[in-house]
């Protein structure tokens, strides 16, 4: 059975308004698609009606309001609005807990809900990340709960989502599209709405398990990539070598279809995908037998990131003559990662608590995260300015590097913090000469590996 009309404008609900939903219907929408957005939040709901996004990451609140001042964006909060649409996109939270165990009430529900307003003729799209066999196992029962059958009623496929924060929307147009469909009609139809909706390269897999592992092995390697650089800098630190330097060097290698890629070391690990991606590969594959060490390993190492970068600031008051207790420390960027304003799981969280905890008074800025989800995390007020935040201080700790941040003037702001101020790196990668400038105007200077 054919489950996408040809010749006509096809008309798209998108079901979970989250960070992945809301990046995919304004892109959606904005390349002249109809787009019917799904979720349960009704304040929500009503913010994105207004056209507004609670979401900051660059063109992303422009192109709601275009959205919605075109007619080609509606919200609503009732399921019943999805029998209308061609294309279902689920696109649903999909947390884990203890190692793996996948949460899955939210993809429950909305899998439920669906399957009562699904009609002959509809295919729908799963993007939610889930452990391979979801959705044979849950999805496809709970869809067919309404009458229908999956593969002859409607049209099923797996096309994981493969976003990053801060980049969504550019990456949304560029990166290749996974489609596994359950039947070949399905995956014929997925990877046509693809093509027809942004033009997408798709890559094909022969079955929803296979896609299923296609997504959370993109995140292993990323993980595992970035224990490395950590570890590696490690190893760095105790010989007095710069890791960026060996890092640059290490990848000017060809190897495979590519070249050596090593990433770079941080403050940690973060956000919602790689603290929870590779630990449900984990758990999938050791409920059949298959223990995966490299896995464990690398959440082991990213995981003291956060200690390591808390000792190098620790270190570098003490090497200054100055005690924890009673110091002001800046910290510069909240953020999991560059660039945005996400702050799930960030890594900065425990360096802070550990800095509180050695009595230190740490003042927070970061212009891109929202204050009172920052307040709850941190348990501190942001500072309003740059400036009340490093006033005085005797030590700027950079843990994420925003666009933002890159027109501080570092060399200026030494009559403002206090003697021998630090500034430790934990994710702006300052060159040589830029830490040399540092130097010169009576910084001292640390990083991970540096």
């Amino acid at each position: 059975m054919r489950f996408l009309p040809d010749g006509r404008d096809l008309a798209v609900s998108v079901i979970g308004m989250g960070y992945v939903g809301s990046c995919l219907s304004a892109t959606l929408a904005e390349s002249g698609l109809n787009v019917t957005c799904v979720d349960t939040d009704d304040r929500l709901v009503a913010e994105m009606r207004g056209g507004g996004s609670r979401f900051r990451d660059p063109g992303l609140p422009e192109m709601f309001s275009q959205g919605v001042e075109a007619g080609r964006l509606g919200f609503t909060t009732d399921y019943g609005e999805v029998t209308a649409c061609d294309v279902v996109i689920v696109s649903v939270g999909t947390p884990a807990r203890d190692r793996g165990r996948l949460v899955d009430t939210q993809l429950r529900r909305c899998c439920e809900e669906l399957g009562r307003h699904l009609r002959p003729g509809q295919l729908v799209i799963v993007k939610s990340t889930v452990p391979p066999g979801t959705v044979r196992r849950l999805v496809v029962p709970l869809l067919e709960g309404g009458g229908l059958v999956c593969g002859e009623d409607f049209g099923l496929a797996f096309c994981p989502e493969r976003l990053s924060q801060g980049a969504a929307l550019a990456e949304l147009r560029s990166l290749p599209v996974i489609v596994g469909g359950w039947c070949e009609d399905s995956s014929a139809a997925a990877a046509e709405f693809w093509r027809r909706g942004l033009g997408s390269h798709v890559v094909g897999c022969s079955s929803l398990e296979a896609a299923e592992l296609a997504k959370l092995a993109n995140n292993w390697w990323v993980d595992h990539n970035i224990a490395l650089a950590n570890e590696l800098a490690q190893v760095c630190s105790s010989f007095d070598v710069d890791v960026m330097e060996v890092i640059e060097a290490a990848n000017s290698i060809p190897k495979g279809n590519g070249r050596v890629n090593v990433l770079l070391p941080g403050v940690g690990v973060g956000g919602s995908c790689l603290t929870k991606d590779p630990w449900m590969l984990w758990r999938a594959a050791g409920e059949r037998g298959v223990e995966l060490a490299t896995i464990s390993t690398a959440r082991q190492v990213n995981d003291a990131m956060p200690g390591l970068t808390a000792r190098l600031v620790l270190d570098g008051l003490e090497e200054a003559g100055k005690s924890a207790r009673g110091a002001k420390i800046a910290v510069l960027g909240l953020a999991f990662k560059n660039n945005t304003g996400d702050l799930r799981e960030t890594p900065t969280a425990p360096v802070v608590a550990q800095l509180v905890a050695a009595g230190a008074d740490v003042s927070l800025y970061d212009p891109l995260v929202d204050r009172d989800e920052a307040q709850r995390i941190f348990g501190r007020p942001l500072s309003p300015t740059l400036e009340a935040a490093v006033d005085g201080a005797d030590c700027l700790a950079v843990l994420a590097w925003h666009r933002e941040f890159h027109q501080i003037d570092f060399p200026g702001l030494s009559d403002r913090v206090g003697r021998d101020c630090a500034i430790v790196d934990g994710r702006a990668y300052f060159p040589a000469d830029v830490v040399a400038s540092f130097r010169r105007a009576g910084f001292s200077y640390r990083g991970i590996g540096r």
